[in-house]
C-alpha cells in the first residue's frame, strides 16, 4: 500500500516536471492567488456572519432587556410576553433563576426542563451579563436554535428563534461579494495565464540557447527577445555568445590558413629544392666533364683547353647567379621583417639602367623610352627595387627578340605609385602567361638555358612587388611584346 502510494506520488510529480515553465508558473500563481481569495473570502464570511449574529443578538438582547426591567417592576411576564411584539416569530422565550431552573417556557412546560446552568448562554450570561449561541440543538424539543440571554437583578431571560433556512439565509454571508472576487481572481488568472506565457516563452527560448551554447551549436532564432530586462539580459547573452562564436570561428579559419599556408611553403620548398637539384645538375656535370677533361693528361691544343676553361666560368657563373637568386628569394620568404628599408628614388634605377643599355653591344642592345613626369620616392629595399627593373630588363633582351623597352609612370599618389614596364617583341602564348612569374619556368627551355637564364628571375619580381605591398600582372601587347604593370606601396 505504501509502495503504491509512493509510486502514485512519484508519477504525479514527474507530470509536473514535464509540464512546461509557463504552465508551471502560472499553476504556481493560480494557486497563490486562490489561496489568498479564499483566505480573504473565509475572513470575510465569519466577519459577515458575526456581525450579523451580533445583530440579530442585539435585537433579542433588548428584548430580553425590556421583559427584565417589566419584571423588575411586577409585571406578570405570562402577560408581557404574550401581550409585547416580538422581534421575530416563532419566539421562544424563557425565565431562568440565577440558580439555573426554568422559571417559565412560552412553548415547553417547564415540567420536562431540567436545569439550565450549564447551558453555554446562560452560563455566559450569568458570568458577564449576556451570552449567545448559534445553532445549537435544543435538548427539550430536539430542534435547532439561536440563542440570546441577559442577566438580570433576579433572573435570566432568555430568547430562541429556530434556526431555520430562512435564519440561515439572514446569517449567510454576501455572495455578490464572493461573485465579484470570483469574477476579479478570473480575469487576474487571464492576464496571468498570458504574462507567465510571455515570461515562459522568453524562459524555454533561454533554455534552448543555453542547450545550444553547451554542445557549442550556433543560435540561429531570428525573433528576438521582448525589450524588457529579462529580454536585455538574454540579447546580451546571445550577441556575447554569437560573438565568442564568430571569434572561434575567425581562429579556425585563420589556423586554416596558416596551415595551408605553411603546407604551401613546404610545398614551395620542396619544389625548389627538387628544381635546384634539377638546375644543378647540367652546370655541375659540365664543369666535371671539362675538369676531368683537362686533368686526364690528353695533349690537347691550346685553342681547345681554353674553350674547356671558358665552358668551366660560364657554368660557374651561371651556378653562382643561381644560388644568388635563390638566396634572395629565401630571405624575401623567410626573414622579410629583416630586410630593411630606406628612401628609394625610382627615377634614379632607371636611369642607371639607361646608362647600362647604352654600354652594351649593338647586337645585344634594347633602347630604353621612360616616361616619368615626376620624381618617384619610395620607403623600400633599394636592392630589391632594382631587382624588379633589372629581372625585367634582362628578361626582355634575352627573350623577347625587341629592340626597345618602355617604362612608364601610369599612377602616383600618397599611397602608391603605378607603373608599366613594356618590349616591343614577340610576346608569348596567352596559355603560358599564368605561369611565367612561377619558379624556373621557361616557354622555350633549351634557349633559356643558352642564355645562361636561371629561371627564377619573374618569380623574383613577383615576390619583390609584394614584398613592398603591391601587385604584378603581365599581358601582351596589342602592338607586340609583353607588357608588366605593377604597383609599389610608398
Amino acid at each position: 500500500m505504501v509502495l503504491t502510494l509512493l509510486h502514485v506520488q512519484v508519477l504525479a510529480m514527474d507530470s509536473v516536471i514535464k509540464l512546461s515553465y509557463h504552465k508551471r508558473l502560472f499553476l504556481m500563481l493560480l494557486a497563490f492567488s486562490w489561496t489568498i481569495i479564499l483566505c480573504f473570502v473565509s475572513f470575510q464570511y465569519m466577519r459577515e456572519k458575526q456581525y450579523r449574529s451580533e445583530f440579530i443578538d442585539a435585537q433579542l438582547q433588548l428584548y430580553n432587556v425590556h421583559l427584565i426591567s417589566a419584571i423588575e417592576e411586577g409585571y406578570p411576564y405570562e402577560d408581557y410576553i404574550s401581550a409585547k411584539e416580538k422581534p421575530f416569530d416563532d419566539l421562544r422565550v424563557t425565565v431562568i433563576s440565577l440558580s439555573g431552573d426554568v422559571l417559565y417556557d412560552n412553548m415547553i412546560s417547564i415540567d420536562s426542563l431540567d436545569n439550565h446552568s450549564l447551558r453555554p448562554e446562560v452560563a455566559s450570561a450569568m458570568k458577564k451579563g449576556s451570552g449567545y449561541l448559534i445553532g445549537r440543538q435544543s435538548a427539550s424539543d430536539g430542534r435547532e436554535y439561536f440563542y440570546s440571554a441577559t442577566k438580570g437583578d433576579g433572573v435570566i431571560v432568555r430568547t430562541a428563534i429556530p434556526y431555520s433556512a430562512s435564519l440561515q439565509e439572514l446569517l449567510r454571508a454576501d455572495w455578490t461579494f464572493l461573485s465579484i472576487m470570483i469574477a476579479m481572481s478570473f480575469i487576474m488568472g487571464v492576464l496571468a495565464y498570458y504574462a507567465t506565457k510571455r515570461l515562459g516563452n522568453n524562459i524555454e527560448r533561454l533554455n534552448r540557447f543555453a542547450a545550444k551554447a553547451e554542445k557549442g551549436e550556433e543560435f540561429d532564432e531570428d525573433e528576438s527577445f521582448p525589450n524588457d530586462e529579462l529580454g536585455s539580459i538574454s540579447n546580451h547573452i546571445v550577441k556575447l555568445y554569437a560573438q565568442l562564436q564568430q571569434t572561434i570561428k575567425d581562429r579556425d579559419i585563420a589556423h586554416e590558413a596558416r596551415l595551408r599556408e605553411e603546407r604551401e611553403k613546404i610545398r614551395i620548398k620542396q619544389q625548389l629544392t627538387n628544381n635546384i637539384n634539377h638546375e644543378l645538375k647540367t652546370p655541375v656535370a659540365s664543369i666535371q666533364v671539362c675538369l676531368e677533361t683537362l686533368l686526364s693528361g690528353i695533349n690537347l691544343t691550346e685553342e681547345k683547353r681554353q674553350e674547356l676553361i671558358e665552358r668551366c666560368y660560364t657554368n660557374n657563373e651561371r651556378l653562382r647567379r643561381l644560388l644568388e637568386d635563390v638566396s634572395l628569394i629565401t630571405r624575401m620568404e623567410s626573414g622579410s621583417q629583416l630586410i630593411g628599408k630606406e628612401l628609394v628614388n625610382i627615377n634614379s634605377i632607371i636611369d642607371d639602367i639607361y646608362d647600362e643599355l647604352n654600354i652594351m653591344p649593338e647586337e645585344e642592345r634594347m633602347y630604353l623610352h621612360s616616361e616619368f613626369n615626376e620624381q618617384v620616392m619610395i620607403n623600400g629595399n633599394l636592392s630589391l627595387i632594382c631587382s624588379i627593373f633589372r629581372n625585367l630588363t634582362e628578361n626582355a633582351i634575352a627573350y623577347s627578340g625587341g629592340k626597345n623597352i618602355f617604362i612608364t609612370l601610369i599612377e602616383n599618389n600618397d599611397e602608391q605609385c603605378v607603373i608599366r614596364f613594356e618590349d616591343d617583341g614577340r610576346g608569348v602564348e596567352e596559355s603560358q602567361l599564368p605561369r611565367l612569374f612561377e619558379r624556373f619556368y621557361r616557354v622555350d627551355k633549351g634557349r633559356s638555358r643558352r642564355m645562361g637564364g636561371t629561371g627564377l628571375g619573374l618569380a623574383i619580381v613577383k615576390h619583390a612587388v609584394q614584398f613592398h605591398g603591391g601587385n604584378v600582372s603581365v599581358s601582351n601587347r596589342p602592338e607586340g611584346g609583353l607588357r608588366f604593370e605593377f604597383s609599389l606601396k610608398k
